[in-house]
């Protein structure tokens, strides 16, 4: 009976944390620095446009900042990309509104944590 009951539990915390993979709209996530130079997973201007815009031609602007995903995208080949706002409404590097990010890579890479 021990067994059974353990199975059951831990078959539960398996499909539990297999919906958790999934995003869903409104999910709160924080920017974390990289640990290359630039964001793999995130898909932000390269800094020459940044410095072409007139902006710093770095991403120290965006490190700790709390988005919401505002759209879920789910590709035929399983991979799910999300579009990214600022809670605050601010924009990005002062022109973009919305960002796309590969939620499970860059949430694997730890550019992304879950709030």
């Amino acid at each position: 009976m021990k067994k059974l009951v353990l199975t059951l539990l831990f078959l539960g915390v398996c499909f539990y944390s297999n919906a958790q993979d999934q995003p869903k709209i409104g999910d709160e996530l924080i920017i974390n620095e990289p640990y290359a130079q630039n964001f793999n997973y995130i898909n932000f201007p390269k800094p020459n446009i940044l410095i072409k815009r007139g902006k710093l031609g770095n991403y120290s602007s965006v490190y700790d900042n709390i988005v919401i995903v505002d759209k879920v995208i789910t590709k035929e080949n399983g991979k799910t990309y999300v579009i990214l706002k600022k809670k605050d409404g601010s924009q990005f590097f002062g022109f973009l509104a919305k960002v796309k990010a590969n939620y499970i890579a860059s949430i694997k890479a730890k550019e992304l944590s879950i709030l």
